[in-house]
């Protein structure tokens, strides 16, 4: 038994602690879905707490959910009991406040059917009462078998304990000699928020430990390979607020603490944290304000000499109104410091622009940032890593769907399929410029659109981005590892000979993004600038097609051989629609069309066949859904309304599992996937044996390389 290093593996845990899991929920990134539970799972990542005692597990619990949005509580305490009746996302924040408001136990389990022993614990929580009142902060060590045997795993939790007899509290960490790094983890998972920083926080874990030093973690997310008891030498299972983590350092006392691999929970505590005190390893906190502060980063650009799309910051939706003249539409509106593109809209004119407002902005003195959009614009990602001095660049990613989509949910591509040299030398010029104008020390992320012969700047991310992990495999480079390792101390020069020579690889990657829809039916499946993605899949051929298609099969996105296609779509898209109609009918398809895109279609010569809209009666496209005679929809929405035919079609498809594309690009590349898997399946082949010959292709007179051995995991 690793725990206890004594037992054998089949000793019965005894346990002196509680634990309360939480599940994390999403569904204000999904309008018109309501929330209800029921019996299939529609969280999408939980936290964990250990505490002493239940309340001490449920309160840490509570500050372990991490919420973006606050609950609105309605002021008639009729309608809230009326509302706890319902089991949804929102129940405990409703229990909490009925019991806030004086009403008893008894009347609160009649209307949730929750057990009263748990309302008792909880109702002097909601109450505002400390029931830690005179108990210190102790740190425990996860024990099995309740002391039984000596415990030896280094695994801990805070609990409220009395002090010793000198006011002390008595901690059970075990602290060597070595100087430790604290490495903070990213809370739940959540839309925009993922494994893929646990990801760069284990790799982290790993290049500490190397380093001679002592990883001490801090995460409270059970799902993870950071909270893992063997991933760092000390594992903190605390939420990610100030206090807790301050909390960790008091008792840990490490060399520095790393915030950039986590996402935006730890960088929101980075400025609170250096004012305690606390050395922050890696890019200045300072840095991170320049990239996330407008004013700021558009000084910069100009410094720079890098272009950036018009933009303005407004406070209030009448200021917002004002400026957005001077911007120009069509525009990119956000709420300033999102996550996951949080409440992002493409708003057209000034009635979508007040619409808009109307519904996200809940204060009159509220932030909002304008930016130029840019349409039939290339969005490219780039992930570098940076020592204050060189600037080494890791990957370039295309994105397969056109700027507008969230690059969360938009397929990448690596290497870049339509980008010529010329332009990709001024991508990494670009990129070195802002590495070193920011002051970055270790990972950064650009984001970049390219128009023509324009480049102009999106954002710049100083920290560990969600590609890191996708951008790491498809290169050969382990770029948080490294990174890490450039916060310690060490410089790009020093790792130049585990830096290969930067370029292109010669295989062809491509990330498709896993989405939820078919979690939350009332949800419209189309694609734009919030994130929606709750996981990403990877494809990898010697083709861009074939790495596309195998990328949307792992994505359970199987594209058909051969069927029935619909397409239904906006007047901007019709002339890529009849391009992809034409193909897919060259491939055998039977093309199904509405009205107007039926025209279009059936002016460049292709046969198709018209069908109604749902509005138009039976029978509809709909019913042809639901009867399971149509095999690929492809629809890109027209207009705003919730409620509109597009949406009761992409609905139709989501429920019967057929797969929907709402992007012309991405269309392009399924007809092209769908012929490349036509002329046969590829070989199968590891990833060593890809970055083998990769490496080996840079060495001088490199011969052909040896087949695979057979214990090596296939691609």
């Amino acid at each position: 038994n690793d725990i206890t290093g004594c037992t054998p593996a089949s000793f019965e845990p005894a346990l002196d602690y509680v634990v309360v899991k939480w599940p994390r929920f999403a569904f204000e990134k999904f309008p018109g879905v309501d929330g209800q539970l029921s019996t299939f799972m529609q969280s999408v990542g939980e936290a964990m707490a250990i505490g002493r005692t239940f309340q001490q597990a449920f309160s840490k619990a509570l500050r372990s959910r991490e919420l973006d949005v606050a609950v609105e509580l309605p002021t008639d305490t009729a309608v809230l009991l009326a509302r706890l009746e319902q089991p949804t996302h929102e129940r405990y924040e409703l229990l909490l406040e009925a019991l806030r408001r004086g009403v008893g136990v008894d009347e609160v389990h009649a209307r949730t059917g929750i057990d009263r022993w748990f309302l008792r614990q909880v109702e002097p929580i909601a109450c505002g009462e400390d029931p830690e009142a005179g108990l210190v902060r102790t740190f425990k060590a996860v024990d099995t078998c309740a002391a039984e045997f000596e415990a030896s795993t280094p695994y801990y939790y805070s609990g409220w304990e009395r002090p010793d007899q000198h006011g002390a509290a008595r901690h059970e960490v075990r602290r060597g000699d070595r100087p430790s790094v604290v490495i903070l983890g990213s809370g739940p998972n959540r839309i925009g928020q993922g494994v893929e920083f646990d990801y760069c926080c284990v790799h982290a874990a790993m290049a500490v430990r190397a380093s001679g030093r002592d990883a001490a973690m801090v995460n409270c997310n059970p799902e993870t390979v950071s909270t893992d008891y063997d991933t760092s030498d000390r594992l903190y299972f605390e939420p990610l607020t100030l206090q807790d983590v301050l909390g960790v350092i008091e008792v840990e006392q490490p060399e520095g603490v790393i915030v950039s691999f986590g996402g935006q929970t730890p960088l929101r505590l980075a400025r609170e944290l250096e004012q305690a005190g606390v050395t922050l390893l890696g890019t200045p906190v300072d840095a991170i304000d320049l990239a996330e502060d407008r004013g700021r980063f558009q000084g910069l650009l100009a410094e720079l000499e890098l272009d950036a799309p018009p933009f303005a910051t407004a406070i209030g939706p009448e200021q917002a109104l004002e400026r957005a003249k001077d911007v120009g539409y069509p525009l990119l509106v956000r709420p300033s410091y999102v996550l996951g593109g949080r409440a992002m809209e493409i708003c057209y004119d000034d009635g979508d622009l007040a619409r808009y407002l109307m519904r996200t902005m809940p204060r009159a003195d509220a932030e909002i940032y304008l930016d130029r959009f840019l349409e039939n614009a290339i969005e490219i990602d780039v992930d570098a890593l940076c020592d204050g001095t060189d600037v080494y660049i890791g990957g370039i990613m295309q994105h397969v769907e056109e700027a507008g989509v969230h690059s969360g949910d938009s397929a990448c591509v690596i290497p870049p399929m339509s980008l010529g040299r010329a332009m990709l030398e001024r991508v990494e010029d670009a990129t070195r410029r802002l590495a070193l104008g920011l002051g970055v020390v270790g990972l950064i992320n650009v984001q970049f659109t390219v128009v023509g012969d324009d480049l102009h700047v999106i954002e710049a991310n100083p920290r560990a981005s969600r590609t890191v992990p996708f951008v790491s495999k498809a290169v050969g480079v382990p770029l948080a590892k490294l990174a890490t390792r450039i916060m310690l101390g060490e410089t790009i020069a020093d790792l130049a000979g585990e830096l290969p020579e930067q370029r292109d690889p010669e295989h062809v990657c491509v990330k498709a993004a896993v989405l939820p829809f078919s979690r939350f039916p009332d949800a419209d499946a189309v694609l734009g600038p919030e994130m929606k993605a709750t996981g990403e899949v990877m494809g990898i051929a010697n083709d861009y097609p074939t790495a596309f298609g195998k990328a949307q099969s792992a994505a359970s996105a199987q594209l058909p051989d051969s069927g029935t296609v619909f397409i239904s779509v906006a007047d901007r898209d019709k002339p890529a629609a009849t391009q992809i109609a034409a193909s897919l009918h060259d491939l055998g398809f039977r093309i199904l069309a509405t009205g107007n895109t039926a025209a279009a279609i059936r002016r460049m010569g292709v046969p198709v066949e018209q069908i109604s809209k749902l509005s138009q009666g039976s029978p509809n496209v709909v019913e042809m859904i639901d009867t399971g005679e149509v095999d690929l929809v492809i629809n890109s929405p027209s207009g705003s309304h919730a409620r509109n035919d597009g949406w009761w079609i992409r609905r139709a498809a989501v429920r019967r599992g057929i797969p929907v594309i709402t992007t012309m690009t991405g269309a392009s590349a399924a007809q092209r996937a769908i012929l490349a898997r036509r002329r046969g399946e590829p070989p199968v082949r590891s990833l060593q044996e890809l970055h083998g010959i990769a490496a080996r292709a840079n060495e001088p007179d490199s011969q052909p390389a040896p087949a695979p051995a057979a214990e090596l995991a296939p691609v």
